[in-house]
């Protein structure tokens, strides 16, 4: 194998492949990145047995063939390399070389039979979805992804596709997150579970938030179209939580509290009256909720703190104790600036929703207050 081709172009989409490397495996090859070359084009992948990146940059193709280089070192002489081109060779033994201006590596590689291909992905109707939209999306739910490894489908985030719609789904035991949007979808309804990671990794190679990313489903995996790469990852098996149980049980309609708040000042008052609560010992927040205010306040062995802010306070007053982290991601993956909590009583979950429509849902379980509170 020997091509030439731009130093800045290979390193950038090593840089990006390598992410889906693994960094400790009993399978050497695949703790590197595939090298294939042929006519005018370089082949770069890399997969761990659960997702795997692939893409390709343009070259001067002296001589066809395929190698895999150890993905660390690959990146880091890549990245160092002193001109803007470089020539990468490979011989029947897979000794490699690097060469570029008077820089010159030696690098062991492996072949590329032991490398394990990544799975194909055929039939189904494609999804197709605005990058910026995708992204936004995953943000605002991924924070609520469990990281417990006893029900590993709850460190995936759901995906529902049916009637022209999209929803993503999170939950971790404590919280729930859902984003829902419309997107021109003809095909049959669809629910899978994606790892986190792989999400993670997709937005990551957001490049235009116009530009359409291509979702391909099949049985066991998923691939993703985005920019110039193709992600292609397993996807989670198991029970998934009833969300839907959940919100009809707490009987939304006719909820004993509402609440209509900006949600910067929910925000602001939040991370101020936090200032007093440690990582060490996680005292809650006291939210009280009146006519016309709610009050946030906390009492800890740092000292203790208090804000309010003017708030729409409809039906019963109450008072409630919540995790402030808890409670703070959710506020600011709200999209709008006002929104409503809806609340039956110190023990139920508390619902952040939107003034119009069903964009997002947001449910963070309350935490027993102490007397101090």
């Amino acid at each position: 194998m020997k091509f030439v081709c731009s130093a800045t172009d290979i390193s950038e989409a090593c840089q990006n492949v390598q992410r889906a490397a693994s960094q400790k495996a009993t399978m050497p090859a695949i703790e590197g990145i595939l090298i294939r070359a042929e006519e005018g084009t370089v082949h770069l992948t890399g997969y761990d047995l659960e997702v795997g990146i692939k893409t390709s940059v343009a070259a001067k193709v002296e001589e066809p063939g395929a190698v895999v280089i150890n993905a660390k070192y690959l990146c880091e002489i890549l990245r160092k390399l002193p001109s803007s081109q470089v020539r990468i060779e490979a011989d029947e033994r897979m000794m490699s070389s690097i060469t570029s201006g008077e820089a010159n590596f030696g690098i062991k590689g492996i072949s590329p039979e032991d490398y394990p291909e990544l799975p194909s992905v055929t039939g189904g109707y494609p999804i197709e979805i605005k990058q910026g939209l995708l992204r936004d999306m995953v943000r605002q739910t991924i924070f609520a992804v469990s990281t417990n490894e006893t029900k590993l489908v709850h460190k995936g985030i759901k995906v529902e596709v049916a009637d022209n719609n999209i929803k993503l789904i999170a939950v971790d035991g404590y919280r729930m997150a859902i984003r829902s949007e419309d997107i021109d979808y003809k095909g049959e309804e669809l629910s899978f579970v994606v790892p986190s990671k792989t999400f993670s990794e997709v937005v990551k190679l957001i490049n235009d938030p116009e530009k359409i990313i291509n979702l391909g489903i099949g049985k066991r995996h998923i691939v993703f179209d985005v920019a110039d790469y193709q992600i292609v990852s397993r996807l989670l098996d198991g029970e998934f939580l009833n969300y839907r149980t959940i919100i009809e049980q707490n009987n939304l309609e006719s909820s004993q509290t509402t609440v209509r708040f900006k949600t910067r000042e929910f925000i602001d008052s939040i991370e101020r009256t936090a200032l007093v609560i440690s990582d060490r010992i996680k005292t809650p927040l006291k939210v009280a909720f009146s006519p016309g205010s709610v009050r946030v306040s906390t009492q800890t062995d740092i000292g203790s703190a208090s804000d309010r802010f003017d708030a729409e306070v409809g039906g019963a007053a109450l008072e409630i104790g919540f995790n402030n982290r808890l409670l703070l991601e959710a506020m600011r993956a709200c999209e709008t600036d006002e929104a409503y909590m809806k609340l039956n009583g110190p023990v139920a979950p508390a619902f952040i929703l939107p003034l119009q429509g069903d964009s997002f849902l947001y449910l963070v379980l309350p935490v027993k207050m102490n007397a101090a509170s």
